[in-house]
């Protein structure tokens, strides 16, 4: 079967022109709160900290003489006390993050304490005192003197503080950050987030696996799994970058966690402002990108970038302080950011430059209310918008000059708010109860364009045009720009509540809770919006074949036909999410803490009418295991372990296509001619189908009705999980540097994708003795299982389809990844810090997971793979995401005491290239018509076969003065981003037919960023 699928159909928001696209949460605030008898005689013998559920505080344990007391207090007024336990150990959980003094006691006398002492999200931070405390009489210790090796986590992690943001030369997002933790890559360029930002794979995953957090709430983008609501950059007290092994609490992720905490206000008034400028004569010109050796016209520019220089502008100020001192605290900022740029079109006769604008305000607002000693409220609030305006403009290629105005770009808008409240409740000294709620909303916004003719209809498929009557080439198209647009009342809605109960029982500290969510796309859809609500469509089958087997006959004459291509889709949709989740964090002995884990995820996806299309409701156990051996006993040395499973849902956009009422026909006609003006077909004659002469036909049976729910996906339909494994240690290296190892291997167990292998239904449902009226063009599936499907028999029931995994024809899908990692770090001392990440992975299979990079297709659970058979034949190999080489290293250095460098580097090895062509030595499109197939050339070319984009050497540099007349509160810097000006590719386009070995994304050109800031 011949079947020809338009591609920019199956893609949403495809744009004419376009290529197709196929924690224990008990954040505290000031108060004071003693805790006296507890130690003795239960829960703070323990070394390790409970389960942080979405965690936003730390803790601190250690060891002192048995029956000592141990105070802490926070900057924000929090203080804390307890008695050392008879074993001689203590331990202090859910405290803030952010600078401790830690003090021991003896009969109310201070006897020893530690300054300085700063907490890292989600870690446990040790502050030991020696045996004979009396001996050190008020003696203070800097906290740079303290163990740097968290003998209390099982997990990966990455937590880069608000200082260390200050100073290191980074892009100003969390993906920017994020790609300091050792195995994140950039993801492809194909893929951005909502503010714009190229979005991050970890450990293999594709860029959609991964879960965004602010102050405990998951703020993931829920329409597609494309990044997550951004912090003002300012405002960020740290970022954990979760990166494996993380705890039960954490879910709904099998790539990474960006969990961003924010700032607090403390027991003093603070307030600030910066001005960030970058010059577009800073900005270094970009290199053009040039048509590749397979082009006819290879070495020439196909596309001019030394114009694409501009301005960014970023202006931020923040206030944070008590309203009610050790009671009510307040933080708020805000943040604008304005980029003026240029972008030229490829070269052509008719190329443009545009003119643009992007606008990216931020705010962000936190209230933390001490109710009294044993209640806390807290409410956090943030907002981000991305908007993009521009003007186009007549582009000369010979002279690189700027002509005559041509009309206005395509205006987006996405706005995306947030606000959480959180009540934490000490109930007794062992058991302590956490509530959160939170809502969050975006606006999506995209005009319609300029150029837009509503009486002028699309032309699509020149180069297929009849030559006798286009004179061959491109064929005749016109000035219509817009094929589709999306509705502007476009809006997704979520709401996230969370529930987390923490018990302390003896050498146990046992955390269970229900982390839920219910997620709203609310009008969803494109349409066609010209008057006539449909594009021409120049489509060439082989003289004499049939256009559709069994469905559309063969057009006349030597295969050329065109049909009227009708496409919509409309929808408002929903997503249910519910978990449960229990993990145990077991003190064995002094030197043994284990963590045990168990989590239960439920899925369920809805569609326009209420109803479920996908219900994962039977228990998706995923059990989380994790142990940290401190081996000396001093966390001078641990050795750990970590081994879970973690389940992935599907976001909301996938029932636009699979299972909401969608339109996608076409009417099939022969014509004798072409306006040479317009090109519209002239002299048509429809062509007969099953359903009559010129009566639209839909391949996948869309034609405007909502699907039956039961007939959309196979019977039990499973959610996608992946498992991973972790061996790694740390050890100390003199008195001033950590170096370790770590082992991962993840391995992807199942998956969901769709099917649409047409034929094979059929013959196997008329084998069956089924109606087989009722299939559907695609269904969601796993790969490489059987599956059964529910066709309607007519009289209100179902019949039973049932396909073997050998009749389908279709592999296992298969990911896997192997690293290894070594690092060296050396704390902040006062003077400098660095750190040092190297690591070699490996990742390989037949499916990246929810989306291709290769291709740019972001249809979450509907990508061409699986689509049949012929399009996964050596589909296996070496994944978009793989960089076997990563060198990352990363620090500063205060050469003079007014004075810091600091630097970022980063080392990858290129990432694999791919070839797509026809099917076959004969260069056949047995399945979709369009290089989707694994073979180039007529020979099969398997994933990851075809070379390496080159390796990446990008160095970026600040430096910083703060003069000691300001008190050090104001502050100077510059950042030199990519200093060396290295622009090599990233990635090449893989359609053999299309610009094969092409560039399509490269580095960022380097850029001078200069800034000024004053706190007070």
């Amino acid at each position: 079967m011949n079947t020809q699928k338009v591609s920019c159909a199956r893609t949403s928001r495809a744009h004419f022109g376009e290529l197709p696209n196929m924690n224990s949460q008990k954040s505290l605030t000031a108060r004071q709160l003693r805790r006296t008898s507890l130690a003795i005689g239960l829960g703070l013998c323990l070394v390790g900290t409970g389960a942080m559920a979405q965690s936003t505080t730390g803790s601190i344990f250690g060891q002192a003489q048995a029956g000592e007391t141990v105070v802490v207090k926070g900057a924000t007024g929090v203080t804390r006390q307890v008695v050392v336990g008879a074993d001689g150990r203590y331990n202090i959980d859910t405290l803030p993050v952010g600078s401790y003094t830690v003090t021991l006691q003896r009969d109310g006398q201070m006897v020893d304490s530690r300054s300085n002492v700063s907490l890292r999200v989600g870690s446990g931070t040790e502050v030991s005192f020696g045996e004979n405390p009396q001996n050190l009489a008020a003696v203070t210790v800097q906290a740079n003197a303290l163990p740097s090796i968290d003998v209390s986590a099982v997990d990966t992690r990455t937590v880069i503080t608000a200082e260390q943001l200050k100073q290191l030369p980074l892009g100003r997002s969390t993906e920017a950050i994020a790609l300091l933790a050792p195995g994140a890559v950039s993801g492809s360029g194909f893929f951005t987030g909502p503010t714009g930002n190229q979005l991050v794979s970890f450990g293999g995953a594709s860029v959609t696996e991964n879960a965004y957090y602010i102050n405990g709430m998951n703020v993931t983008d829920p329409l597609n799994g494309l990044g997550g609501i951004d912090l003002p950059y300012g405002s960020i007290e740290q970022l954990e970058v979760l990166s494996g092994g993380y705890g039960a609490a954490y879910g709904r992720s099998d790539g990474g966690v960006l969990n961003q905490v924010g700032k607090r206000g403390t027991n003093e008034w603070h307030f600030g402002a910066q001005v960030l400028y970058s010059p577009d004569w800073g900005k270094a010109k970009q290199d053009p990108i040039l048509n590749s050796a397979a082009s006819p016209l290879a070495g020439k520019v196909y596309q001019y970038r030394g114009a694409n220089r501009g301005t960014t502008v970023v202006e931020s100020a923040y206030v944070g302080g008590p309203l009610i001192k050790d009671k009510l605290f307040l933080f708020a900022s805000v943040e604008g950011a304005k980029t003026s740029d240029k972008l030229a079109s490829t070269n052509s006769s008719s190329a443009q430059i545009s003119h643009r604008e992007f606008r990216d305000p931020k705010w962000y607002t936190k209230l933390d209310w001490n109710i009294n000693d044993s209640n806390i409220l807290e409410l956090t609030g943030a907002s981000t918008t991305h908007s993009f305006s521009g003007n186009e403009y007549a582009f000369d290629y010979p002279t690189h000059s700027t002509g005559d105005f041509n009309g206005t770009d395509q205006h987006t808008k996405s706005a995306a708010s947030m606000w959480i409240a959180k009540y934490t409740g000490y109930i007794t000294d062992d058991l302590t109860l956490s509530a959160q709620y939170g809502e969050q909303s975006t606006d999506i916004y995209t005009d319609i364009g300029a150029g837009f003719d509503p009486s002028l209809i699309a032309i699509l498929g020149g180069p297929d045009q009849n030559p006798a009557y286009s004179g061959g080439g491109a064929g005749i198209t016109n000035n219509q720009t817009v094929l589709t647009t999306s509705d502007p009342s476009h809006k997704v809605k979520g709401a996230n509540y969370r529930v987390d109960l923490t018990y302390r029982l003896g050498d146990h500290s046992i955390t269970a809770g229900i982390d839920n969510q219910r997620t709203q796309d609310l009008n969803d859809g494109d349409f066609i919006p010209v008057n006539a609500g449909y594009a021409w469509e120049y489509q060439k089958v082989a003289p004499g074949a049939p256009i559709l087997a069994g469905q559309v006959s063969a057009p006349n004459g030597q295969g050329y036909f065109v049909d009227k291509y009708v496409f919509k889709t409309a929808a408002s949709i929903a997503v249910s999410q519910r978990a449960q989740y229990i993990e145990d964090s077991w003190q064995v002995n002094d030197r043994w803490l284990l963590k045990l884990g168990l989590r239960n995820d439920q899925f369920t996806n809805y569609n326009a009418d209420g109803e479920a299309y996908i219900r994962q409701t039977k228990p998706q156990w995923a059990p989380r295991l994790g142990a940290s051996w401190d081996v000396n006993g001093d966390s001078s040395f641990k050795v750990y372990a970590n081994a879970g499973r973690y389940y992935l849902a599907l976001p909301t956009s996938v029932a636009l296509r699979g299972a909401s009422g969608s339109l996608y026909t076409r009417e099939y006609y022969n014509y004798t001619g072409i306006d040479p003006v317009t090109g519209y077909p002239t002299g048509i004659t429809p062509i007969d189908t099953v359903k009559g002469p010129g009566v639209p036909i839909s391949e996948n049976n869309e034609y405007g009705q909502s699907p039956d729910p039961n007939t959309v996906t196979a019977k039990s339909l499973t959610a996608q999980y992946q498992d991973e494994y972790i061996l790694g240690f740390d050890k100390k290296f003199g008195d001033a540097w950590t170096y370790g190892a770590k082992l991962t291997y993840r391995s992807l167990k199942n998956e969901i994708d769709d099917t649409c292998n047409y034929e094979v239904f059929f013959a196997a449902a008329e084998a069956q003795g089924l109606d087989t009226t009722g299939l559907r063009g695609c269904y969601f599936f796993n790969p490489g299982r059987g599956a059964t499907f529910q066709l309607p028999d007519g009289n209100g029931g179902y019949g039973q389809l049932h396909l073997s995994s050998k009749e389908l024809g279709l592999p296992h899908a298969k990911r896997n990844y192997y690293a290894a990692n070594l690092y060296l770090e050396h704390p902040f001392d006062g003077t400098w810090y660095g750190r040092v990440n190297y690591t070699y992975s490996k990742s390989y299979g037949n499916t990246e997971g929810q989306v291709r990079s290769d291709i740019g297709q972001s249809d979450i659970a509907a990508t061409v793979d699986w689509d049949f058979p012929t399009l996964m034949e050596y589909a296996g190999g070496r994944l978009a995401n793989d960089r076997k080489h990563q060198l990352k290293i990363y620090g500063s250095y205060r050469f003079l005491p007014e004075w810091t460098i600091s630097g970022n580097i980063a080392v990858l090895s290129g990432s694999p290239d791919s070839c797509l062509g026809a099917y076959g030595p004969d260069g056949t499109y047995p399945a979709y018509t369009g290089p989707y197939y694994h073979y180039c050339s007529g020979l099969p070319a398997p994933k990851g076969t075809q070379g390496d984009t080159p390796w990446t050497e990008t160095v970026s540099a600040s430096l910083e003065y703060r003069p000691n007349f300001a008190d050090k509160k104001l502050a100077f810097n510059v950042d030199v981003l990519n200093l060396f000006d290295q622009q090599r590719a990233t990635q090449y386009y893989d359609f053999q037919l299309s610009g094969f070995g092409r560039t399509r994304y490269s580095q960022t050109p380097r850029y001078v960023r200069f800034g000024v800031s004053y706190d007070f």
